[in-house]
């Protein structure tokens, strides 16, 4: 059994299948108008699934076929003496400073999990969901000042964060826009914009077999670490639209990457003025290729692509507007694949992909 969970804005996808074949999906609509931002689950424990929304985050335990209603509650930023207030009423979560914009659960422990908000906090989860600690400093850190997130210039978010497969303490954190953060002690201390580093992170991967690779795909352009984050180098030869969204490493090979871009925001997230593509490069020191005409609708009309792995070498699966898609062989060609796919999500573009194999 595979399923594979898609959130837009006005649902979550919970689509299932005995196998990674085209045919035999089911697909069910999950969370309909509750302006999702994000999705995190792990396969270690696949039917417990966070949701971040606009509106808090909410969790279900039994794979998409029933959620709780009471959305997590945060430490809210308000203060009394310098000290933080737990806030546990259910309007503090309704907050607009309360939307969850990322959440990961760490490759180690599925009862570990990290939830992002905006404004930019970070919080963690040692029991599955049930409480949370903030984990407190990234807004004291020098280029703080500096974050900002258009339209609304006064706000910032944490849109990403990468837990190290080989340091379960060592995290990696994207701020859209401003930093990239790096921990290697659980969040008691932060290294802010590491050298190299891109300002605009959308997504942060770490490889799952190479120790200190880490992948950025950033509103500013690619970049790679060989060293958990502390230092990156910018390799984007070819790489010809370099407003990048999603980014997956082949997880046999290190040095096979591909990311999903645009030349801008508005052609990689408006619908009405999409013009997107998916980039693959297949090797150290090799070039990027753009993949077209292999059986997954890129370029014109087509928002900026969701990539996720199932743990497989060369099995990638893929979201866009226009459907779900699944290759086998690194980007040569693609399938897609067979699930319900309502005209309407030809206008949404999609905010977070999760794969769970079982």
């Amino acid at each position: 059994m595979i399923t594979v969970l898609v959130a837009v804005r006005d649902r979550l996808l919970v689509c299932t299948s005995d196998g990674l074949e085209p045919d035999g999906w089911t697909a069910t609509s999950r969370l309909e108008d509750r302006d999702l931002e994000c999705v995190g689950a792990h396969s270690s424990a696949p039917d417990r699934v966070f949701v971040g929304t606009r509106n808090g985050l909410i969790r279900t335990v039994d794979g998409g076929q029933s959620f709780d209603r009471r959305e997590t509650q945060f430490v809210a930023a308000d203060t009394a003496n310098g000290r933080a207030i737990a806030r546990t009423d259910a309007a503090a979560t309704a907050r607009e400073g309360d939307r969850v914009m990322a959440v990961t659960v760490s490759p180690h422990d599925p009862d570990v999990v990290y939830a992002g908000t905006e404004p930019s906090r970070l919080y963690r989860s040692r029991d599955g969901g049930d409480s949370w600690t903030h984990l407190e400093g990234l807004a004291a850190l020098p280029s703080a000042d500096e974050w900002s997130f258009p339209p609304r210039p006064q706000t910032h978010h944490v849109r990403t964060i990468a837990v190290d497969p080989f340091d379960p303490d060592r995290l990696a954190v994207g701020i859209e826009a401003g930093a990239l953060v790096i921990t290697s002690d659980g969040g008691e201390t932060w290294h802010d914009r590491p050298p190299g580093s891109r300002r605009d992170n959308h997504t942060l991967v770490a490889h799952p077999d190479r120790k200190g690779r880490l992948y950025a795909a950033a509103g500013d352009g690619y970049a790679e670490s060989d060293d958990g984050g502390d230092t990156w180098h910018h390799p984007q030869d070819g790489l010809a639209h370099r407003y990048c969204w999603s980014v997956v490493p082949d997880p046999g090979d290190p040095s096979r990457v591909m990311i999903s871009s645009a030349r801008g925001a508005r052609t990689g997230h408006t619908p009405s003025r999409a013009n997107s593509f998916v980039y693959r490069r297949t090797g150290e020191g090799e070039s990027w290729e753009r993949l077209e005409g292999r059986g997954m609708p890129t370029g014109e009309g087509v928002v900026r692509t969701v990539l996720a792995t199932v743990g497989e070498p060369g099995v990638v699966v893929a979201v866009n507007n226009r459907g779900l898609f699944l290759t086998r062989d690194f980007g040569d060609s693609w399938t897609r694949i067979d699930v319900d796919w309502p005209t309407g999500l030809e206008g949404r573009t999609p905010r977070g992909l999760v794969v769970l194999p079982k």
